[in-house]
């Protein structure tokens, strides 16, 4: 598998999910090898509680609760045969311990939470992960949870480190209900969701016109 394109031919930009934290702004930086070609999206209204009183129908809570499923493909073969020092030395190993971090606690504050629970501090706050961004091209940057994550190794070099492997994420994207208001995943949802007001609006044109030709029919 190569991304070769034609000279003539655009240049397609890389899907990206992308951890960051406030100790170390780019934890964890993984730029898709290859852009998956299908992703999955589920979209639930947040609607009024089940016992809502009447003619409160229509009214929304807030965004959508949205659900991504995708899977993307890791290939050291080419970085191999170029010899390249970090694949020939642990295969596609980093690029999945990018992908694993965003599943984990920092060991710093874990260790630090353990120092103060041993010497009885009564209320310990679980420590957080790394906020993790979905990145889809330039109008679908998105704060996200990973719900899921299912790594199938394909292929392993003489010491045994994976060479090639498929996996599998489910991503929970994370809108103003669920982040503080002083969060940057806060406004960047915000923005995701003007600009779908705007697309929408702009697809009044295509659905005006195509009223018209059914008329004609």
């Amino acid at each position: 598998m190569s991304d070769s394109f034609p000279s003539n031919a655009p240049r397609h930009l890389k899907g990206a999910l992308i951890g960051v934290d406030p100790f170390n702004p780019l934890a964890s930086v993984v730029v898709f090898q290859y852009n998956p070609e299908t992703m999955s999206r589920r979209l639930e209204p947040r609607g009024p509680a089940a016992d809502g009183e009447r003619g409160e129908a229509f009214r929304l809570s807030g965004p959508p609760k949205e659900t991504i499923t995708l899977s993307v493909e890791i290939d050291a073969t080419d970085q191999l045969a170029e010899a390249h020092p970090l694949a020939v030395a642990s295969g596609i190993g980093a690029t999945l311990a990018a992908l694993e971090m965003m599943l984990y606690p920092k060991s710093a504050l874990v260790i630090a939470n353990t120092v103060l629970a041993a010497v009885g501090t009564v209320e310990i706050l679980p420590t957080e992960g790394p906020m993790v961004l979905f990145v889809w091209g330039p109008t679908r940057v998105l704060p996200v949870r990973v719900t899921s994550m299912s790594i199938t190794e394909e292929a392993y070099d003489t010491l045994l480190n994976p060479t090639r492997a498929k996996v599998e994420l489910s991503l929970a994207v994370l809108g103003y209900n669920d982040l503080k208001l002083t969060s940057p995943g806060n406004a960047l949802f915000f923005v995701h969701q003007v600009t779908k007001e705007v697309l929408a609006t702009t697809n009044l044109f295509n659905s005006v016109q195509n009223i018209g030709t059914g008329l004609k029919l």
